[in-house]
């Protein structure tokens, strides 16, 4: 309550891409001070029974996650253990960096419980991010994932450019070892490569990147990022592709491109800059977590995105058969409490289950 009463209607009265970036510096600073992470756990961490789960061989010891595009440079790794999140997707990272698209890369729509993101991948760059994640100490059983995209710039504009730019970072994280699993960001909606930065989302060119990324030898899970704007059909034929790899699963999914789906479309812009997040994904990433999982039971780890404000939201979307979850905007929105919620409501449903 304190957060929504006080902290947030201040907060929104800051452009939303300085609050992150204060967000960003203050989680830093925190992160490297022990009393300070301490005074947080003890406000903010879970301490409910046990609900650890292994997915993929990897421990977790909370199933949320923060998700892919908030801590795009490892900033945070050592904070958000103490705000209940199990571990978090670092990026997405590309092979070089890249400044982003042009501002404004973030708006509110209040009404709508969603933010307009247009960022364009705006990240340090592959060498940088795996220079920070080698001399920085995690809390032991903290889970680091790392996303993987193509540069978003024009000299990374065609399919061989944008192929060989995935290729580059996921073996520079291989060769480095950093990292605890790979996500593999087909479907990022704001950059040069392809059609809405979605070239690989096709049936065309994914065999093609899954081809090159086998020749890399890795010990790590790998997923792939996956869009949420294509009907079942058009979504179960990539599914059917990742099927014939040795890869372990998906995270369904990524960013709405309709404006059509909000609440008060009148309150975006009137030509597509950005897709959306939180509520107008919720009900989409949920359907296609169910079709997936009963289409083809355990073959896929799912990681569910898309719209979790709740505890009882989370646990929708772990109804639907995801293994874990991931969020952003439902934390910018509720507040640092929200993890917490979620790891109650899990412990509450699935907590006796797990013994």
């Amino acid at each position: 309550m304190f957060y929504k009463t006080i902290l947030k209607p201040i907060f929104f009265r800051i452009h939303p891409e300085h609050m992150h970036a204060l967000v960003l510096v203050l989680g830093e600073v925190c992160g490297a001070l022990p009393p300070v992470r301490w005074v947080l756990s003890r406000i903010y961490g879970y301490r409910g029974p046990d609900i650890a789960k292994v997915v993929d061989c990897v421990r977790y010891e909370r199933p949320v996650l923060l998700s892919a595009g908030f801590d795009c440079d490892a900033r945070l790794t050592r904070v958000l253990g103490s705000l209940s999140f199990g571990g978090e997707e670092v990026g997405s990272v590309t092979a070089l960096p890249c400044e982003g698209n042009p501002k404004p890369r973030q708006t509110r729509l209040i009404r709508n419980k969603s933010l307009i993101i247009f960022k364009g991948l705006r990240n340090q760059g592959a060498v940088k991010t795996i220079k920070k994640l080698l001399r920085t100490k995690r809390a032991p059983g903290y889970v680091v994932g790392i996303s993987i995209a193509a540069t978003n710039s024009a000299a990374v504009s065609t399919d061989e450019a944008a192929l060989q730019d995935y290729l580059d970072t996921y073996r520079k994280m291989n060769e480095a070892g950093v990292g605890d699993y790979y996500t593999i960001n087909i479907s990022c909606p704001n950059s040069f490569c392809g059609k809405d930065g979605e070239t690989f989302a096709s049936p065309r060119l994914l065999p093609k990147l899954i081809a090159g990324m086998q020749q890399i030898p890795t010990t790590k899970p790998v997923y792939f990022k996956m869009p949420i704007n294509l009907a079942w059909p058009e979504f179960d034929e990539l599914l059917q592709i990742i099927d014939k790899s040795p890869y372990q699963g998906v995270i369904i999914g990524n960013l709405n491109k309709d404006y059509s789906q909000l609440d008060h479309p009148e309150d975006a812009p009137k030509v597509y800059r950005g897709g959306l997040s939180g509520k107008p994904c919720f009900a989409i990433s949920n359907d296609l977590i169910a079709r997936t999982r009963q289409a083809y039971g355990k073959r896929f780890t799912i990681i569910g995105v898309g719209g979790i404000f709740s505890g009882q939201d989370a646990l929708a979307k772990f109804r639907a058969g995801a293994d874990l979850v991931q969020l952003i905007t439902g934390m910018v929105f509720e507040g640092p409490g929200l993890m917490k919620e979620v790891c109650q409501a899990y412990a509450g449903e699935y907590g006796a289950l797990q013994k």
